[in-house]
């Protein structure tokens, strides 16, 4: 019995054994079948790395002002009686625009205008008599000053009067009208806003790092998203003070001749260009990869000892400024350095590479590289 358990138990071994045995020589075979197959290169499109003319700019965002503009409101408190401007209507300087109810004031003008006519008459009399020396020089004295007192009481009333009226400040477009025929109006009521929109203003922040490069009558590019067109206007005003809390320092810039094609309040992109600078190495973004190591680039080189057969090396980069889809490189690569620009994805260091634009069609599209470079 034991003997037969013996023999049973070697036989399970040998079984056992060689099962496991052909499973590794299986495993073993497999590896090497897939470590002699060749490398199927990836084609790729690429770029040279050239020295080119690099114009440096700043970008910001910015809100469009008026460069004078208002809220109208009267100077003291009565009821609207007359209107006399159309909304959204061009208005000159010096127009009436609302009178409030002046029944009174104008009564006590005329009043006083009455008082400074005797006054007046009272005067030239005494002037009179005293040139006949009958009138003493008191009386004469008495009488200048009571004229006088009347010609202020006049000047008085006529300035009540006007503060009963809202006139044009300036040229301008006017808005609409935000009170009633007929509504007593207090001071600070805003009757409605005067915008001179041929000459505009641009409000913006820049970091303080940029202030060296700002300087008064420097040249400014907008643009607007809502009415898709581009103005050209001049740096006005920079602020002497960087705001502590934000580091930005504040920037006015003013358009001429708007023509109506910008509005108050409006959002606004921005762009000062700076001095020209040569000789700066910059490639398309796309080339650019970004991971937690740093930012690098794929560059294509013969592989070692087979001139023929191209390869591709993970370069790490310096990156620097960014403009109109360039970025430009500072350390890393040299001028006829050829970068990989598309098919980064499917790329690893070493990796066997065909050319693209030497008839390959390229392994990925430049979708895939962009979102390569956004992870």
């Amino acid at each position: 019995m034991v003997k037969r358990i013996v023999i049973a138990a070697v036989l399970l071994a040998l079984v056992g054994g060689g099962l496991i045995g052909f499973n590794l020589f299986r495993d073993r075979m497999i590896t090497q079948i897939f470590a002699n197959l060749p490398v199927q290169p990836l084609a790729v499109e690429t770029v040279e790395a050239q020295p080119v003319t690099w114009q440096p700019a700043l970008n910001g965002i910015g809100t469009v002002n008026a460069n004078q503009g208002v809220d109208l409101t009267v100077e003291a408190p009565g009821i609207l009686r007359e209107v006399s401007f159309e909304p959204n209507t061009q208005v000159e300087a010096g127009q009436l625009l609302i009178r409030l109810d002046d029944v009174v004031q104008r009564a006590d003008l005329e009043a006083a205008r009455t008082q400074l006519e005797l006054e007046q008459a009272n005067l030239t009399r005494q002037q009179e008599l005293q040139s006949r020396g009958v009138a003493t020089s008191a009386t004469l004295e008495a009488t200048q000053a009571a004229f006088r007192a009347a010609e202020a009481q006049v000047a008085r009333a006529e300035a009540v009067v006007e503060q009963r009226q809202v006139t044009a400040p300036f040229a301008g477009t006017i808005g609409l009208l935000r009170v009633d025929l007929g509504q007593y109006v207090q001071p600070g009521t805003i009757i409605a806003t005067l915008q001179d929109l041929d000459t505009m203003r641009v409000d913006f922040s820049l970091p303080e790092q940029n202030l060296p490069d700002l300087f008064i009558g420097q040249t400014l590019h907008l643009r607007s998203d809502e009415a898709g067109q581009s103005f050209e206007g001049q740096i006005s005003g920079i602020d002497p003070r960087v705001d502590p809390s934000s580091r930005l320092v504040a920037v006015r810039g003013t358009i001429e001749g708007a023509g109506g094609a910008l509005t108050p309040g409006q959002f606004v992109r921005l762009r000062l260009d700076l001095p020209v600078e040569n000789g700066v190495i910059a490639l398309p973004q796309t080339a650019v990869i970004s991971s937690l190591y740093g930012d690098f680039v794929y560059v294509v080189r013969p592989r070692e000892g087979e001139d023929e057969m191209l390869e591709v090396r993970q370069v790490f980069v310096t990156p620097g400024r960014r403009s109109d889809g360039m970025i430009e490189i500072r350390e890393g690569i040299a001028a006829g350095d050829r970068i990989v620009t598309t098919g980064q994805n499917r790329l690893s260091n070493g990796a066997p590479v065909t050319l693209a634009e030497e008839g390959a069609a390229p392994a990925d599209g430049p979708d895939a590289a962009a979102e390569e470079v956004s992870e």
